[in-house]
């Protein structure tokens, strides 16, 4: 296969990714068990992985399935991190890191679909020790030893000033940063002006508020947003925070293409778990593509128990009946139907952290209609 060359242009105080001689702005999802084929669908033209091995997919199949789509993908190249226990001062862990990262370099450095290297993912994430952003230099020295045709960045858990500053000192041979953002991207060209940052750089993940941004019940369990509000999120964060950057941003990666739990089953991928879209991604694919979706989904302003909403801390007692009611939307309502479901929370002993894996909790109640209904009764459950 023949690679592409993909090459920082500056002209002024402007940057572009070119691919063969050709801009290319980011219009990415950060995709794990996500559909490729529906990121090409949906006006998406890259994508960004975590690890090379893909949830039973090789990189070379991840590759080849993107390039099948017309797709372009930053590889991501997993690190081990401080929080999961790893080193940085043993010589011998770090340079047997180093010698397995080469191997795939070399597997995976002319594919055509090859877009750039994301070198680790949030290392900086409860660390401590800075000898990490050495070795990160060092993996980047050494892919440009072997692959002058890909840029490679690290990824970078939030846009703190100070570790900017440390991780531009420390690693002088990454050729952008990426940044990854929730509520907190409105602060992102802020926290750039204070480490007076000026080079390029992605933003690698962002999307709904995080669940660490959010107000809490008054027994500490964060409030999620509607899947509405959240949409809404989406729209004016991309058009305000990431587009408006004309001069360092080259585009961005939606989080996440695809489902996972983490904290509630909903909370942060743009499909449920069985696959359907929900506003988010047609909020995207608008923005992507600039045509409107030729069905909207329904909205979903709010959702509340007994007329009281999430932030007023709703309690059930056990085996009492309640009402729940939503708010909903729809110019077509006569062709949806509905699933109500009540989950257990997640037990605080299993709650992840950085992103790593969390169970699915127990579904206690659920009702299905085959129409759209905008209440329903239920008994709470007894949770003993």
């Amino acid at each position: 296969m023949t690679p592409k060359k993909v090459e920082l242009i500056k002209q002024a105080q402007h940057y572009q990714l070119h691919v063969n001689g050709t801009p290319f702005y980011i219009k990415g999802a950060g995709l794990e068990m996500g559909s490729i084929e529906r990121l090409a669908n949906y006006g998406g033209n890259a994508f960004r992985t975590w690890r090379v091995g893909n949830y039973g997919k090789s990189g070379r199949e991840v590759l080849d399935e993107a390039h099948q789509h017309g797709l372009m993908v930053c590889m991501g190249l997993a690190l081990a991190s401080e929080r999961h226990g790893f080193d940085y001062d043993d010589k011998v862990a770090v340079t047997r890191q180093l010698i397995m990262i080469r191997e795939d370099v070399i597997a995976l450095k002319d594919h055509p679909a090859l877009l750039m290297w994301g070198i680790g993912n949030e290392l900086n994430l409860r660390h401590s020790n800075p000898k990490v952003w050495d070795a990160v230099n060092e993996i980047s020295v050494m892919i440009h030893e072997i692959d002058p045709n890909h840029p490679t960045t690290t990824m970078l858990a939030g846009a703190d000033p100070e570790v900017i500053k440390i991780v531009v000192e420390r690693c002088p041979t990454i050729d952008l940063l990426s940044f990854q953002l929730y509520g907190d991207i409105a602060q992102l060209s802020q926290y750039l002006l204070t480490s007076k940052y000026q080079g390029p750089y992605t933003v690698s993940e962002w999307g709904a508020t995080g669940h660490w941004e959010v107000d809490c019940t008054d027994w500490g369990r964060p409030l999620e947003a509607t899947s509405s509000e959240k949409a809404s999120l989406y729209q004016t964060r991309y058009l305000q925070y990431i587009t408006a950057d004309t001069q360092q941003c080259l585009g961005s990666f939606v989080f996440l293409w695809g489902q996972k739990q983490e904290r509630t089953p909903t909370w942060y991928g743009v499909f449920l778990e069985n696959g359907r879209h929900t506003e988010a991604a047609q909020v995207m694919q608008h923005l992507w593509t600039g045509e409107p979706p030729e069905r909207p989904v329904p909205k979903f302003p709010s959702l509340t128990i007994e007329g009281a909403s999430g932030k007023d801390s709703v309690r059930l007692i056990e085996g009492d009946l309640y009402q729940a009611e939503v708010t909903f939307e729809s110019a077509d309502s006569n062709t949806l139907s509905c699933r109500w479901e009540l989950l257990r929370e997640v037990e605080k002993t299993l709650e992840s952290d950085g992103g790593d894996f969390e169970p699915i909790p127990e579904i206690v109640w659920h009702q299905y209609s085959s129409k759209i209904i905008d209440s329903v009764e239920f008994k709470a459950p007894n949770i003993g």
